[in-house]
C-alpha cells in the first residue's frame, strides 16, 4: 500500500498460564473451562523482544471464547454451584422453620417437604425432615427451646447456619429471588396458623441474611398472611 510505514516497534504480552478450572464465563454466559494466566509486557523491535515494561494480568481467559476478564470474574458462581447453594439454602430455612414452630402439624410438614423437593432433593420424606429436626434438636447450641422464653428458640448456632448458607447467595440473587426464599419459609410457618414468635424471629433472622431491609422482611411476612 502507497505510503504505508509498518510500525518498528510494539509492545507484547508473554503470557503463562498458571491454573485453570471452570467458571461462568460473562461472555458466552454459561459455565466453560478458564486459564487463570499472568504475563510479562515486552518492547519488541522488528519483531524482536528486548525491553521488560512490567507485568500483565492476573486474568481469567475462557477456553471457548478467549475473552479475558479479572480475576474477580471467578467470585461469580458457575450455574452448578448457584443450584446446589439455592437448594442447600431453602434445605436451610425449611429446618429452621420447622425447629422453630415444631412439627407435630401434618399440614407444616407436607409443606416443607413439597419446598425441600421443588428445591432440587426430590427423595425427601417427611420422616427424613423430622428425624433431622430430632437429632438438631438434641444439639442445645443449635436450638433454644425454653417454653418461658420462645424468642430464644433461634440459637445461636443456627443463626449462624443462615447467615453462612444465604449469605454468599444472597449477591447473586435479583431481589425477586430473595423475596422468594423468604416467602417459601414463610408459608411453611403459616401453614398451621399465626406465626408463634419463634418463627417470627427465624424469618426476620433470614430477611436479614438475604440482605432484605426489615421493613421489606415485615411487608413480606404481613403479605404471606393475606390470601391471594
Amino acid at each position: 500500500m502507497p505510503g504505508f510505514r509498518p510500525r518498528l516497534w510494539t509492545t507484547r504480552t508473554l503470557w503463562h498460564t498458571v491454573g485453570d478450572g471452570e467458571f461462568f464465563c460473562p461472555d458466552c454466559g454459561g459455565d466453560r473451562n478458564y486459564q487463570r494466566r499472568t504475563g510479562r509486557r515486552r518492547l519488541t523491535v522488528l519483531g524482536i523482544p528486548l525491553v521488560t515494561r512490567g507485568a500483565a494480568g492476573p486474568v481469567v481467559e475462557c477456553a471457548a471464547c478467549q475473552g479475558r476478564f479479572g480475576t474477580d470474574a471467578l467470585d461469580h458462581p458457575t450455574t452448578t454451584r448457584f443450584s446446589a447453594m439455592l437448594r442447600d439454602a431453602v434445605h436451610t430455612v425449611v429446618l429452621a422453620v420447622l425447629a422453630a414452630g415444631g412439627t407435630s402439624s401434618r399440614t407444616v410438614t407436607a409443606t416443607a417437604v413439597a419446598t425441600v423437593r421443588a428445591a432440587g432433593f426430590e427423595d425427601c420424606t417427611e420422616e427424613q425432615l423430622i428425624a433431622l429436626i430430632e437429632a438438631l434438636a438434641a444439639d442445645t447450641g443449635r436450638f433454644v427451646n425454653d417454653p418461658a422464653d420462645e424468642s430464644e428458640t433461634c440459637g445461636a448456632a443456627l443463626g449462624i447456619e443462615l447467615h453462612e448458607a444465604l449469605e454468599p447467595l444472597a449477591p447473586h440473587l435479583a431481589p425477586a429471588g430473595r423475596e422468594s426464599i423468604l416467602l417459601q419459609g414463610a408459608r411453611i410457618a403459616l401453614a398451621d396458623g399465626p406465626y408463634s414468635p419463634a418463627e417470627r424471629e427465624v424469618l426476620t433472622t433470614v430477611g436479614g441474611a438475604l440482605s432484605l431491609c426489615a421493613d421489606d422482611t415485615a411487608r413480606l411476612l404481613a403479605a404471606a398472611r393475606t390470601p391471594s
